[in-house]
C-alpha cells in the first residue's frame, strides 16, 4: 500500500479504522521532503498493519486547525479515528515504527 494523499474532505473517512499515521506537511517544507522517503520505507515494511496518509496543510487548513498544528511536519498517530500520539519534526523510521508498535 502506498502513502495516500488525503484532503480535509477525505481525512476523517481515511483515518477512521485501524492504526493510521497522518503526515501533515507542505511541499515547500524541507523537513517534510526529508521525511517522505522514510514514510515510503515504513509503509513498505509495515504493510497492512499501518496505513500512512499525507495531507498538505496549505491546501487543507481545516484538518491542521482541528489538530492545532503549529509546526510541520506534524505526524499524527490515530487509532480508529482517535488521536493516540503525535510527533513534530523529522523522525527516523525506527522512531516511527516504535510509536506504531506501541499503539498497534
Amino acid at each position: 500500500m502506498a502513502v495516500q494523499e488525503v484532503t480535509d474532505h477525505t481525512f476523517e473517512e481515511e483515518t477512521k479504522e485501524g492504526l493510521v499515521l497522518a503526515d501533515l506537511g507542505a511541499p515547500w517544507c524541507g523537513p517534510c521532503k526529508m521525511i517522505a522517503p522514510v514514510l515510503e520505507e515504513l509503509d513498505e515494511e509495515t504493510g497492512e498493519e499501518l496505513k500512512i496518509v499525507k495531507l498538505d496543510v496549505d491546501a487543507n487548513p481545516e484538518t491542521a486547525k482541528k489538530f492545532d498544528v503549529m509546526s510541520i511536519p506534524t505526524l499524527l498517530f490515530l487509532k480508529d479515528g482517535e488521536l493516540v500520539e503525535n510527533a513534530v519534526g523529522f523522525r527516523t523510521k525506527e522512531e516511527l515504527a516504535g510509536i506504531a508498535k506501541k499503539h498497534g
